[in-house]
């Protein structure tokens, strides 16, 4: 009876537990399994469960679908080659193809202006202009200087950027996450804690200009579990905060943390002197195109008074020649003359197109563009005075008012700004942190809060943090670069001034040169003109040859040429001269303002 009895109870246990053959082979089928899916969940985060064959089966399903469908997606993306992951592609033909320029032949001058004009704005035939309204004219409508005009509102709204890394900032997180943890226990499967947790927080960030952070932080959670030892299910937990965090070496102090906001200031002055600069540029630039275009005009008008002086000569001598008063030859001598005064006016002609077209650029006015048939005629006369100049007095001037020194100051003062806080960065990193927090905890959000705002828990926290770089090389080395490159600077200051110095001085010796030329040009002038009336006369009289005539009359073309160039360059030389000690000759009031876009952008 006992034999029979153990009997049956040895095969109930034989089968409720597996045989070892069994065991071992649903054992090393799990392993697999794990292996495969431990492989899956790392690459696609896939979330899997052990305990039935069946959702383990879908599970891979999945996760093999998955698999197929982003490598078809990357691979797709990666070799697709379209628009958008090249950006904009130019035709290999643009770049590849040279293109010929095709002329046409001419035609009638008139049928040419129709179509270089515009139908409905006919520009005037002439236009007279003075040098304050060239002036005027340039600063509203120069194209170079609307551009420089951009970059002091760019520099401001940098400085403005820098100054925004202080604005207090507020922030706030939502996290929800469901958990499902496996946990051991005696029974025969594996069983989990299922947790569903809500989070939220909100707070405000305020940056300090001593280089540390104060946050307000307030947050509230929510925790759900079937855990039967949970004592509030669900529990909400509310938490608030206040925590500071500021370093003591590295990047303490006002001075370190400003630094940023002082380059950009130097950088915005640095760019106002640069935009100074180029105003004063523009207008010198306007007066010497209108003095050398009133050059060329002057010379023109020269050059048509001696064409008309030479014809008349050539008909004077075709009369000698009828009468028998003088040989044939005398005609072809003052016809070559002709000829010759005759190219003098179409090279003046030329030079004068290029320059009014150069004007044109420079005044860029609405309906007078480069292309169209306006005549520009100055009409501001020179007047040459000799002026009493002082170098000491100009140089110093020079010195004050030229923006390039200005700039060159205010890199300096950038180099040693550089030098503190470079000194600053090399120092060890210590960082003090503090944290006070108040806890809340209840079976409902109404008691959380009220536990919170009883403060009966109170944490404090304060943390002591520090960073010694062993050797330093990187901060000293940065440290040593801001030195070398003030020096360099400082050696580079008084190279500049020399060369201030020594622009001033040439250009107060050309003004002085330019003044002996104008005299010695107009006395050249006087004398050419009473040889070219001497030589007439003694033509006419029969007691002189044609070609006499016609040396005095270029030497007299030349010497008026001369007399006009020494003009306009004696007015050119005190714009140099007025450039050169950063001022502006003759105009005053002039203030310029950068461009600034409207708010609604």
């Amino acid at each position: 009876m006992n034999r029979q009895k153990a009997e049956d109870g040895r095969q109930r246990t034989e089968d409720r537990i597996p045989r070892t053959e069994d065991r071992n082979q649903k054992s090393e089928g799990r392993r697999r399994w794990a292996r495969s899916f431990c492989v899956l969940r790392t690459e696609f985060g896939v979330k899997t469960r052990t305990h039935d064959a069946e959702h383990r089966t879908k599970n891979y399903v999945v996760c093999l679908l998955l698999s197929v469908f982003c490598f078809l997606l990357t691979g797709c993306e990666q070799f697709s080659g379209d628009g958008d992951s090249y950006q904009t592609r130019i035709a290999p033909e643009k770049t590849r193809r040279i293109e010929t320029l095709e002329l046409q032949e001419a035609r009638d001058e008139e049928k040419i202006l129709t179509d270089v004009n515009d139908a409905n704005e006919v520009p005037p035939k002439e236009l007279e202009l003075t040098l304050e309204q060239c002036r005027a004219l340039t600063l509203e409508n120069n194209l170079d200087l609307k551009v420089q005009l951009i970059n002091p509102a760019v520099a401001a709204e940098k400085v403005s950027q820098q100054e925004a890394q202080f604005e207090a900032a507020f922030y706030s997180n939502l996290t929800f996450s469901k958990t499902d943890t496996p946990t051991a226990s005696f029974l025969d499967e594996i069983s989990g804690s299922q947790v569903d947790y809500t989070s939220t927080s909100l707070g405000v960030q305020v940056p300090l200009r001593t280089g540390g952070t104060v946050n307000f932080d307030l947050a509230d959670s929510r925790a759900k579990t079937d855990s039967p030892w949970s004592v509030f299910d669900p529990s909400y937990g509310s938490d608030m905060s206040v925590s500071i965090s500021q370093p003591l070496l590295r990047g303490a102090g006002k001075r370190a943390n400003t630094y940023a906001i002082r380059i950009a200031e130097y950088e915005r002055q640095i760019t106002d002197a640069r935009t100074k600069l180029e105003v004063i540029r523009v207008i010198a630039d306007v007066d010497r195109v209108y003095w050398r275009l009133y050059a060329a005009k002057m010379e023109l008008d020269v050059r048509k008074k001696q064409y008309d002086l030479a014809k008349a000569l050539y008909e004077q001598a075709g009369r000698f020649v009828a009468a028998g008063d003088k040989p044939q030859i005398e005609i072809i001598r003052t016809e070559a003359g002709v000829a010759q005064q005759l190219e003098a006016i179409i090279l003046a002609e030329n030079n004068v197109r290029d320059r009014e077209r150069d004007l044109k650029r420079t005044l860029n006015k609405a309906g007078l563009g480069m292309q169209t048939p306006t005549v520009l005629i100055p009409a501001t006369e020179p007047d040459p005075v000799l002026y009493e100049l002082k170098k000491k007095q100009l140089v110093a001037t020079a010195m004050d008012n030229r923006m390039e020194m200005l700039e060159l100051e205010l890199q300096i003062a950038e180099d040693f700004a550089t030098v503190d806080y470079m000194r600053s960065q090399s120092l060890p990193l210590v960082t003090m942190d503090y944290r006070y927090n108040v806890n809340g905890l209840g079976g409902t959000r109404d008691d959380s809060f009220d536990l919170l705002f009883d403060k009966r828990f109170e944490d404090h926290r304060v943390g002591l943090q520090l960073l010694v770089p062993l050797g330093n090389e990187a901060g000293k080395s940065q440290l040593r670069q801001a030195f070398y490159q003030r020096r360099q600077r400082l050696a580079s200051r008084d190279s500049r001034e020399a060369l201030i110095e020594l622009e001033v001085l040439n250009a107060i010796d050309q003004l002085e040169a330019n003044w002996q030329r104008v005299l010695a040009s107009r006395q050249r002038a006087i004398l050419d003109g009473r040889l070219f009336d001497a030589e007439k006369r003694q033509f006419e009289l029969g007691m002189g040859t044609s070609t006499d005539v016609l040396q005095a009359q270029t030497n007299f073309a030349e010497a008026q040429r001369a007399e006009i160039l020494a003009l306009a360059e004696y007015q050119i030389a005190l714009v140099d001269l007025a450039y050169a000690t950063g001022t502006l000759l003759g105009a005053a009031k002039i203030r310029w303002e950068p461009i600034v876009l409207p708010d609604n952008i």
